[in-house]
């Protein structure tokens, strides 16, 4: 099925609101570099059970150094990403903390543009600044 990516990413909004909602709770009287390194602890062995399961294992050695390159650096974001986000989690509002999280949207279009050559329709870019605007007035009061 061609649309098939559009249940996946229906999928991963459900999960990422669930997200946001689980650490709030998670994060109040701990450390927020704790927590992320328990909520880090756990994608790991959900997903080591997954590859087993699935027999999905390729030795990471095998795969070509621009492919291992890009996954390091993807970590990397992933990571820094979820250190800020359970900081800002446990300083701030959730409700606030997740729509700027949010402008990864409109980051994600310019970044496309900027360096993968995607060129968003007029539509598209109408979007985009829909989601900024929509980002501002649930946060700026």
């Amino acid at each position: 099925m061609t649309q098939g990516w559009i249940f996946w990413a229906l999928l991963s909004a459900v999960f990422a609101a669930a997200t946001t909602i689980f650490a709030r709770i998670g994060v109040a009287g701990i450390d927020s570099d704790l927590a992320t390194f328990i909520r880090t602890v756990v994608v790991l062995v959900l997903l080591a059970m997954i590859v087993a399961v699935r027999r999905k294992w390729t030795n990471p050695a095998s795969l070509q150094p621009r492919t291992l390159l890009f996954l390091v650096l993807s970590a990397l974001a992933t990571g820094a990403s979820w250190i800020c986000y359970f900081r800002a989690l446990q300083i701030g509002r959730a409700s606030q903390v997740a729509p700027i999280d949010r402008l990864s949207l409109v980051l994600v279009a310019v970044f496309a543009f900027a360096f993968l050559g995607e060129r968003p329709t007029g539509q598209d870019w109408l979007g985009i600044l829909l989601v900024t605007a929509g980002v501002l007035a649930l946060t700026l009061k």
